[in-house]
């Protein structure tokens, strides 16, 4: 794939040929979090490999299709599971699907990931709302803007200080605050994964402000800015991270996924909410 107009232009016209819809809002459902997907009704499903230059999911809990429909009045298209740099793709193709979806007219992203609460006060189950984030893999040359960059979408140089749309953000916790949630609101830290976290590297994330640790999302993010979408992102805390040696606890993917079916109720509560207002 060589990431340009014509291969987003090719996706784009494969997903035209299967569906009528003009979607504005799109959703990136993380690991466990695919159920959202769910409650979009008029629904058109198109598997990834039927969309060329589109990345597979290869990880369970990612059922790697498109959805697209209505949820809450409102035209949308789901990505019901993401690809991870750690599948061996890179970090354009990983973001190659938000190129594809600003092709196909959305303007406002809404993205979910699974992630361990570095913030003590954080417990499974919980969800929270990403007011900024710390992208590891960009600092040390994976962010997805480098290379040449296409005037038509955004600029060489993008500004990231409002990346995490305020007024989005105040709609999300009026929603939380009527439904009786709590919606925590923090630092989300991306790691390339696919290891989780060491219990020294758990304190240096906590040091550096971190709240939530994760392997997805941001480069997503950085993309969707570049194009002058407005970003909201929301984090299912699916464990503690651990910070002593010698625990008698470890991180693995199938507490990530049970925890989704305490997280997704909630998550669907405040999305749809924030649908509601936006109508």
């Amino acid at each position: 794939m060589t990431d340009s107009h014509a291969d987003y232009s090719s996706a784009v016209a494969t997903i035209r040929q299967k569906t009528d819809s003009r979607p504005k809002i799109g959703l990136v459902l993380g690991s466990g979090l695919g159920g959202l997907a769910d409650h979009i009704t008029d629904r058109v499903v198109i598997p990834y490999e039927e969309i060329p230059g589109w990345p597979r999911s290869t990880v369970h809990g990612h059922q790697g299709q498109l959805v697209i429909g209505q949820l809450e009045g409102q035209p949308v298209i789901a990505q019901q599971g993401r690809a991870h740099f750690y599948e061996g793709y890179t970090i354009q193709q990983v973001t190659f699907p938000i190129r594809v979806m600003h092709q196909l007219g959305v303007d406002t992203l809404f993205l979910t990931n699974a992630a361990g609460g570095l913030n003590e006060n954080f417990t499974a189950g919980d969800v929270m709302l990403l007011n900024d984030h710390i992208n590891m893999p960009g600092l040390t040359g994976l962010n997805p803007l480098i290379g040449r960059n296409d005037d038509d979408i955004g600029p060489r140089f993008l500004g990231m200080s409002q990346t995490y749309d305020r007024d989005l953000r105040e709609l999300a916790r009026d929603v939380a605050l009527s439904s009786g949630i709590t919606l925590h609101e923090g630092v989300y830290i991306c790691l390339s994964g696919p290891t989780f976290e060491t219990p020294a590297e758990n304190r240096l994330l906590r040091l550096l402000g971190g709240d939530a640790v994760g392997m997805s999302t941001a480069p997503e993010v950085i993309v969707a800015r570049h194009a002058g979408m407005r970003v909201m992102a929301c984090s299912g805390i699916t464990n503690k991270s651990i910070f002593e040696i010698d625990s008698d606890f470890d991180t693995n993917h199938e507490e990530v996924l049970e925890a989704g079916h305490v997280i997704v109720p909630r998550l669907m509560t405040i999305l749809k909410g924030v649908l509601r207002r936006l109508n």
